[in-house]
C-alpha cells in the first residue's frame, strides 16, 4: 500500500503563504505529475511528502501510516517515511565510484554484502550502467549521472518515488530519451511516483495524471487528455498546449453568436444552452479555442462561407518542418493558428480561416472559471 494523501496541506514561510489548502491523492503505483511554473510551490510540496518541510497545518500520509500532523504533534523523520528522492543535481559523490554511490543507501542500512551486490548488479542491468559500474561520476555523461541518481533510488525499493525536475540539466534530445526511459521504468517497477516539473510537455507525455499549481493552489486534476481537453479555468488552459490556447474577450448574443468586434461565430446549440443556465446569454466572456483547431478553409476544403469562417491577415509563419504555426491578426485582435506542412498559407496575405466550435471553451471573465 503506497498511496500518498494530503489533507488541508499549508505551508507558510513567515508572511509567505507558499501552499494554500493542498488536497490531493495519489494512487499507489500511480506516476502523479505536479506542473506549474516557477515558485507555484510544486517543490515546497514535495519537500513536505519528503520530510525536508514540515507542513504549518494539514495532515499528510503515506501508505496508512499519518507522518506529518503539526496541530497533533506528529512528524516522521525522512529516513522512516520509505520514501526515495531524485534532485535535479543529481547529487552524486564524487570520490565514490558508480558501484558505490547506488549500494550507498544499502551500506547505511547495513545490508548484507552478497545482498548488495546482487540488488546493485540489477539495478545496473535494469539501467544499462553495467559497464560504468567502476567509473567515478565526472567520468559519466548527464543522462549517465541522471541512471545513476535513479539506480541509487531504485536500489533501496521503497514505497514512494519523489524527482524534482531530474531531467532539466539535460539537453533537448537527451531529456526526450530519459522521458521514455523514466516512464518505462516506473511501470516496471510499479512503485508510486510523484514528480515535479514546469515543462508541460514532460507532464503531458510521462504522467498518469497531473495536478497543475499556481500559487500554491491546486487548479486542477486529471489525466493529460482531461486537463487539455477541458481546463477548469484559464490558467490551466493557457499553461497546457504549445503553442498556448487563444484567448479573446468576447460577448455572447441572445442570438447564439459570439460577438467578437471583427467578426462573429455561431455557438452550437448546446453551448448555447449551457451559457443560458449560467446566466451568460448578452453578457461579456473570455472565448478560448487552440491553435490547432482553427483550420485553413482551403486545406481543410470548406467551399462555402459558413458561420464559423473568417477572414484575416498573416503576419508571421513559424516553419517547424511538420507543421506550420501561423501568426493572424483581423482588425485588433492577434491569435494563432496551427496548419499541417502541406498547407499553402504565406506571410503578408489574407486567408479564410474555419474555427472548429466543437473544440471552442468558454471562460467567466469574473471568475475565469470554465462554463465548458
Amino acid at each position: 500500500m503506497a498511496e500518498v494523501k494530503l489533507i488541508g496541506i499549508w505551508k507558510q514561510f513567515g508572511e509567505v503563504t507558499a501552499v494554500k489548502d493542498m488536497n490531493l491523492h495519489i494512487k499507489d503505483g500511480e506516476f502523479m505529475i505536479l506542473l506549474g511554473p516557477s515558485g507555484c510551490g510544486k517543490t515546497t510540496t514535495l519537500r513536505m511528502i519528503a520530510g525536508l518541510e514540515e507542513p504549518t497545518k494539514g495532515q499528510i500520509y503515506v501508505g496508512d501510516k499519518l507522518v506529518a500532523d503539526p496541530e497533533n504533534g506528529v512528524f516522521v523523520p525522512p529516513k522512516d517515511r520509505d520514501i526515495a528522492m531524485v534532485f535535479q543535481s543529481y547529487a552524486l559523490y564524487p570520490h565514490m565510484t558508480v558501484y558505490d554511490n547506488i549500494a550507498f543507501p544499502l551500506k547505511l542500512r547495513k545490508i548484507p554484502k552478497e545482498e548488495i551486490e546482487q540488488r546493485v548488479n540489477e539495478v545496473a542491468e535494469m539501467l544499462g550502467l553495467t559497464e560504468l559500474l567502476k567509473r567515478k561520476p565526472r567520468e559519466l555523461s548527464g543522462g549517465q549521472r541522471q541512471r545513476v541518481a535513479l539506480g541509487r533510488a531504485i536500489v533501496r525499493k521503497p514505497h514512494v518515488f519523489l524527482m524534482d525536475e531530474p531531467l532539466s540539466n539535460l539537453d533537448a534530445k537527451l531529456r526526450v530519451k530519459m522521458r521514455a526511459e523514466l516512464k518505462r521504468l516506473q511501470r516496471q517497477l510499479g512503485v508510486t511516483t510523484i514528480y515535479v516539473t514546469h515543462d508541460q510537455v514532460e507532464a503531458m507525455t510521462m504522467g498518469d495524471r497531473i495536478a497543475i499549481i499556481n500559487h500554491g493552489e491546486l487548479q486542477q486534476v486529471g489525466t493529460p487528455e482531461d486537463v487539455y481537453d477541458h481546463p477548469s479555468n484559464i490558467f490551466v488552459g493557457g499553461f497546457i498546449g504549445s503553442p498556448p490556447m487563444n484567448f479573446l474577450d468576447a460577448t455572447v448574443g441572445e442570438d447564439g453568436f459570439v460577438d467578437f468586434g471583427q467578426f462573429r461565430l455561431k455557438l452550437l446549440p448546446d453551448q448555447v444552452e449551457v451559457l443560458g443556465e449560467e446566466g451568460l446569454l448578452g453578457r461579456e466572456v473570455v472565448f478560448g479555442i487552440r491553435p490547432e483547431d482553427i483550420y485553413d478553409a482551403i486545406f481543410a476544403q470548406v467551399k462555402v462561407p459558413g458561420e464559423n469562417m473568417t477572414r484575416v491577415r498573416i503576419e508571421i509563419i513559424e516553419n517547424l518542418g511538420g507543421e506550420k504555426i501561423a501568426h493572424l491578426s483581423t482588425g485588433d485582435l492577434t491569435f494563432l493558428a496551427k496548419f499541417p506542412a502541406e498547407s499553402k498559407v504565406q506571410e503578408d496575405t489574407e486567408v479564410d480561416i474555419v474555427f472548429d466550435m466543437k473544440k471552442v471553451h468558454i471562460f467567466n471573465k469574473n471568475t475565469q472559471t470554465a462554463v465548458f
